[in-house]
């Protein structure tokens, strides 16, 4: 596995880069947008493939890179089902997990520092975001903070985990770079307590400044945003209206580009095929099944995604391909339900 532990000297954040081999598919967690142009400078050097971009929460001290690294690469944005962020391309929630080629991380919704922040377990590491720092946790005082909530996912959750799993944590402020459960079990202050309002006092009399970026961080971080560029996608997205008025032809495919996690959970437009997002590449190239599809029986591929990003990205791709047939569902399988459109169980 390659993994890399980068850091953002302004904000003091910790952005991790996971993949499995050289050559292969990559992930970044709490990318910052000030440090993008290193990431994808590091992404060419080691020949891979950002396919996914996840923060662990909406964050306060930085803005984050996944608009920009979505932009750069048509990666896939994702973020907790409970943050508040205008569009990503998935969300997840504890139970989910998030992969790449042999890697995966399992999900926790661990909230207290805000209540949209969430954990990413491996075998044998946790990547922690602000929920546990090294010698220290993440404050409860702003963005719906909640300290006995924060003492019920630490000592409820992850401090469950094994004593032996690396720890690596969204920010340090002291040099340090990892530790362990076990560590901060025995050394952490914050951690000595034995009950959630003994964790609450010490949490709720910190009296500390509102981080400096605080202001143009979060409402930047809220509205991440997504514009399809070219007019070429502004005329082939069909509101759920007009895509329910597709459904049922015969000369129209519904093609999902969702991940099996997510069509299991959520469901599947009736009569849809499942062809996933992340290996676009391969299904538009010369002789694979889609570009064959949409060329040879000349059907219309109407694309659906969870939010409407991932469809506009590979309906962009599929144009430059030359396939021309092609629409997507703005707003995705979300403004479908809204719209009181039909979903069936895989």
């Amino acid at each position: 596995m390659i993994f890399r532990q980068l850091f953002d000297s302004v904000s003091c954040t910790y952005t991790y880069l996971l993949a499995s081999r050289p050559g292969g598919e990559a992930l970044l967690i709490d990318p910052v947008i000030d440090k993008v142009d290193h990431y994808l400078r590091l992404l060419s050097e080691l020949d891979l493939k950002l396919v996914k971009a996840v923060d662990t929460h909406v964050h306060a001290d930085h803005i984050s890179g996944l608009g920009a690294l979505r932009d750069h690469t048509r990666c896939v944005t994702i973020m907790g089902r409970k943050s508040g962020t205008d569009v990503v391309s998935m969300r997840v929630d504890e139970g989910d997990s998030i992969g790449i080629e042999t890697i995966a991380l399992d999900v926790l919704y661990t909230p207290g520092h805000t209540d949209d922040s969430y954990c990413f377990v491996m075998a044998d590491r946790v990547f922690t975001g602000d929920t546990l720092l090294i010698r220290g946790t993440g404050r409860t005082d702003f963005q719906h903070g909640d300290s006995r909530a924060a003492y019920e996912s630490l000592f409820n959750k992850v401090l469950k985990l094994p004593d032996d799993m690396r720890v690596y944590p969204g920010h340090d402020y002291k040099g340090d770079t990892v530790s362990t459960i076990g560590e901060e079990k025995a050394f952490n202050p914050r951690l000595q307590v034995t009950s959630a309002d003994e964790y609450a006092a010490i949490m709720d009399n910190l009296n500390l400044p509102n981080p400096k970026q605080m202001d143009v961080a979060v409402p930047a971080n809220l509205m991440l945003g997504f514009t399809p560029p070219g007019k070429t996608i502004e005329e082939r997205t069909l509101s759920p209206e007009d895509a329910s008025r597709q459904l049922g032809r015969d000369d129209v495919i519904f093609v999902d580009l969702r991940e099996d996690g997510e069509r299991e959970r959520d469901g599947i437009i009736p009569g849809s095929v499942h062809m996933p997002y992340g290996a676009i590449d391969e299904h538009v190239r010369p002789g694979s099944l889609l570009n064959a599809i949409a060329q040879q029986t000349g059907k219309v591929l109407v694309l659906y995604c969870a939010y409407g990003e991932r469809s506009a990205l590979a309906l962009e791709t599929l144009s430059e391909a030359g396939i021309e047939n092609v629409r997507h569902l703005g707003g995705g399988t979300d403004a479908w339900i809204k719209s009181g459109g039909a979903l069936e169980k895989t």
